[in-house]
């Protein structure tokens, strides 16, 4: 297997072994075992088990991201508008629909909130990745490419849209039957516009 063929397996094992056993259950030979690979191709191709992990989680977030946009579930692209309600409503509903799908992913990012006091390096690698987060799901609701948003851009409409994101899946792990739904959100949305404006 070659060194480009081992950082793939290591990624992909480290996912496996993330949704299985969680971040802090997960050892270096778990991911040893799971890839194929050896533990000498995790500090060559990462430095460290958890620069390898947190790239593993990071992974496994973008991947679910991918399932949230205008369309998704809908066969195909639709044609709401940005920046309208409709398209708010429309994204918020997809990112619903794939809770139960994500359920796993999510437990895992809230076992990292609640460890971040005892793995420092984590921590401090979670909160750069933050920041992609929040420049990653604008291009949901505005059409924006994320390579064309500014600064200030991310830093409000991007921590506005992680701050509901983060807030809602704490209500749909904790009990999907009395959590937000898509319509719930749009409909305080526009309230909260429509009072703004007065």
């Amino acid at each position: 297997m070659d060194r480009m063929g081992h950082r793939e397996d290591l990624l992909e094992g480290a996912k496996r072994c993330l949704l299985e056993k969680g971040f802090v259950r997960t050892t270096a030979r778990d991911i040893v075992k799971e890839s194929g690979t050896n533990l000498a191709s995790i500090g060559y191709h990462y430095g460290s088990k958890d620069a390898l992990l947190v790239e593993a989680y990071v992974s496994l977030v973008q991947e679910m991201g991918d399932r949230y946009g205008p369309g998704w579930g809908a066969g195909g692209e639709t044609r709401t508008p940005p920046r309208s309600l409709d398209r708010f409503r429309e994204v918020w509903t997809n990112i619903i629909r794939s809770v139960p799908g994500s359920r796993a992913i999510w437990l895992l990012s809230f076992e990292l909130i609640l460890q971040g006091d005892r793995v420092p390096e984590v921590r401090k690698l979670l909160a750069q990745a933050q920041e992609e987060g929040r420049s990653g799901i604008i291009p949901l609701f505005n059409d924006v490419p994320e390579s064309d948003l500014d600064k200030e851009t991310v830093d409000t409409e991007g921590r506005f849209y992680q701050t509901l994101l983060q807030g809602l899946m704490v209500q749909w792990l904790f009990d999907p039957d009395t959590a937000t739904d898509a319509d719930q959100l749009t409909e305080g949305l526009r309230r909260v516009l429509e009072a703004a404006r007065s």
